[in-house]
């Protein structure tokens, strides 16, 4: 999903938006300031960080809705504050979270309105503009409801209409804000696909606020986090997205952050493990965050390093015991789980038999069997059986 590798010598092309020392807020209170940023051309960068922080004023000021506190906005390098009405139109779209207010306007009339600043003074449709319509409409999925009354579609369906809409300027710059707002999950990563597809065949340059940093990781190639009243930091998403910084922007630990998976997780249970589980095969997600959402501390090993399960643990669990990846596990890893294992008042274990390449495995479950320590076979059982007051219910 990301662009091709630009060349070390290649020119790298104009930005087609560029803040520049950028202030922005309501009146004269400035809500966020020193605000430096470029977007080019095919590129779709993510504007992420908490609710207050500025996200939408900027995109506001950046559409020319709000004026500047200080700093200028360079639309295709000349100063937005100079383009004409008419020009900004027919380059620059944008799409925020507010619903307009239509009477008697079909999906279909609602997106013809983004053919309006290439129509002319009476507004009528070529045959050039009605086909625009039509391929981002199919590329929307929402063609097969071009006669429906906009008023009474589902929220996700006028979302995919109001993206169509903006889609269908034409635009070379796109501002969204929130673009993936009603949309369930397989809509929000279509339409972002979409997104991504559009920026880089047509070259437009893409700035949308998202709250999802999942969404934000898989389908941007830069982001922009907006904190404490300026841009904090910028950068690949990989780069710039890590527990660490996810911490400082959201005021959440640092180890509820999972960069492999993109997620925040439940805080990790207090207190000395209860429950060992004997992790491997990929298998353990669900165990780990079902002891997690019930407040019981856990273990969990033996695992690689940087292995899946490992990276959740990590964030979730009390004790975890982790290997050298392709590599045997050595007796003293073995040993402290052993000691790990037998300090704990159950087991939990997915599968009866593991296999011959979790031979580690093998071993703690007969370590338990033989101290006489219960093993179950998910979190679910454990919980049928756990003491009365030992599990929030």
């Amino acid at each position: 999903m990301t662009p091709p590798a630009r060349s070390a010598h290649a020119p790298q092309p104009a930005p087609a938006l560029a803040l520049h020392g950028l202030a922005v807020g309501h009146g004269k209170r400035a809500l966020a300031s020193n605000i430096d940023l470029e977007v080019l051309p095919g590129e779709l960068v993510a504007l992420i960080g908490p609710n207050g922080s500025g996200k939408t004023t900027i995109l506001r000021t950046a559409v020319g809705q709000l004026k500047p506190l200080a700093g200028r906005v360079e639309l295709l390098g000349r100063d937005l504050a100079g383009t004409p009405g008419a020009e900004r139109a027919r380059v620059l779209a944008a799409l925020f979270t507010g619903r307009p207010h239509t009477e008697l306007l079909t999906c279909q009339d609602v997106v013809e309105a983004g053919r309006y600043p290439f129509t002319g003074r009476l507004g009528a449709l070529g045959r050039g503009d009605r086909a625009v319509v039509r391929s981002v409409m199919e590329a929307a999925g929402i063609w097969h409801l071009r006669d429906r009354d906009f008023a009474h579609m589902s929220d996700g369906q006028r979302q995919r209409a109001l993206i169509a809409r903006a889609l269908c300027q034409e635009p070379r710059v796109l501002l969204l804000d929130e673009p993936t707002s009603y949309l369930d999950i397989g809509a929000q990563l279509e339409m972002l696909q979409l997104l991504r597809d559009q920026a880089q065949s047509r070259g437009i340059a893409v700035l949308a606020s998202l709250h999802d940093l999942t969404l934000a990781l898989r389908a941007a190639d830069r982001v922009a986090c907006v904190a404490n009243g300026t841009l904090a930091a910028e950068g690949a998403p990989d780069e710039i997205l890590t527990p660490r910084s996810v911490s400082a922007l959201y005021g959440v630990d640092a180890t509820s952050f999972s960069p492999l998976f993109g997620t925040v997780e439940m805080h990790r249970p207090e207190g000395a493990p209860r429950v060992f589980v004997i992790a491997g095969e990929h298998s353990s997600a669900p165990t780990y965050r079902t002891l997690a959402r019930h407040g019981i501390p856990f273990a969990a090993g033996v695992l690689p390093e940087r292995d899946a399960d490992a990276e959740l643990a990590r964030s979730l669990a009390s004790a975890l015991i982790t290997e050298r990846p392709f590599e045997p596990v050595r007796n003293e890893t073995t040993a402290r789980a052993r000691a790990t294992l037998l300090s704990c008042a159950a087991v939990i274990c997915a599968k009866e038999r593991l296999g011959a390449e979790n031979a580690c495995g093998s071993d703690l479950l007969v370590t338990a069997r033989k101290a006489g320590t219960p093993v179950y076979v998910s979190a679910e059982d454990y919980l049928k059986d756990a003491p009365a007051g030992t599990h929030d219910t």
